[in-house]
C-alpha cells in the first residue's frame, strides 16, 4: 500500500518545513509526498525550490494564486499511491493520525474517511468556542441535505481511495472545498466513515485564516452543491 500525502500550501513559511518532518516521521512506511505552492509571496516558495524539493516526491507551483481548490485539483492529478490524504501546511493537524485515518479503507469497509475533531479520543487544543459552534451548524445543514451522519464535514482531514479524488474536480477555490467535496462522495454512495483524531487549532495571530465569510460561503457551497449541482 502506498500512501499519497497532498499538502497545499499558500504563505506558509514559518510551519512548511516543520510539516514536511512531521509527515516524514508519520507510522506509513511508504508514503508519496506532493506540495502544491499556491504562489506564495511570504518566502515559501524560495525555501520549497532551496531545501525542501530534494525531500519530498513532487513540488508543483502555480503561476497565480488560484485558492486550496485549484491547488488539491494540481495535487490529486500527481497522486500515484493507492489512498490519497490532504494534509494542510499549518501544523493544527497530526500526520501521526495517518494510521487511524487509512485502516477503514485497508479494511475494505471505506471509500472516504473523514477525521474528526469532535469525535474525543485524542487530545484537542482549545481554542475559538464560536468557530466550533459555526463548525457545527456547517455540519448539521450538510447532514440534512446528504442524510449521513457526520460529528466535523469541515474538518480538512480527509482520505480517499485514489480512483475515487481522481473523479472529483474541484470547482470551489477557497474554504468552500470541504462542502463540496462531502456532497460529492455522497452523491457517489461511498462508503464514508469517520474517525476521531487529535487537533491543534492556531489562533489568528499564528496565521489562522478562515473568517466569517468563508462561513457564509460554506453555506452557499452547501445549498449549490446538494440541491442545485
Amino acid at each position: 500500500m502506498k500512501l499519497s500525502v497532498v499538502i497545499p500550501c499558500y504563505n506558509e513559511i514559518k510551519t512548511i518545513q516543520e510539516v514536511v518532518k512531521s509527515v516524514k516521521a508519520c507510522p506509513i512506511e511508504n508514503v508519496e509526498i506532493i506540495i502544491i505552492d499556491d504562489y506564495s509571496t511570504d518566502g515559501t516558495r524560495d525555501i520549497l525550490k532551496s531545501t525542501i524539493e530534494p525531500q519530498v516526491d513532487r513540488v508543483a507551483y502555480h503561476s497565480k494564486n488560484l485558492g486550496k481548490g485549484a491547488a488539491l485539483n494540481t495535487g490529486f492529478s500527481l497522486v500515484t499511491g493507492d489512498i490519497a490524504i490532504v494534509q494542510d501546511a499549518d501544523l493544527e493537524y497530526d500526520p501521526q493520525d495517518y494510521s487511524v485515518m487509512i485502516q477503514p479503507i485497508l479494511d475494505g469497509k471505506a471509500d472516504v474517511v473523514f477525521g474528526s475533531r469532535f469525535m474525543g479520543g485524542s487530545p484537542h487544543r482549545v481554542v475559538y468556542y464560536w468557530h466550533m459552534v459555526g463548525n457545527k451548524f456547517l455540519t448539521m445543514l450538510s447532514n440534512m441535505l446528504t442524510n449521513i451522519n457526520l460529528t466535523d464535514m469541515e474538518t480538512c482531514y480527509k482520505a480517499f481511495r485514489s480512483e475515487i479524488i481522481r473523479g472529483i474536480k474541484i470547482e470551489e477555490s477557497r474554504f468552500g472545498v470541504e462542502p463540496e467535496l462531502t456532497a460529492k462522495v455522497s452523491k457517489m454512495n461511498c462508503r464514508i466513515y469517520e474517525v476521531g483524531i487529535s487537533y491543534y487549532g492556531r489562533t489568528y495571530q499564528e496565521g489562522k485564516k478562515i473568517g466569517w465569510k468563508d462561513g457564509l460561503k460554506a453555506v452557499f457551497c452547501i445549498l449549490k452543491y446538494n440541491l442545485v449541482s
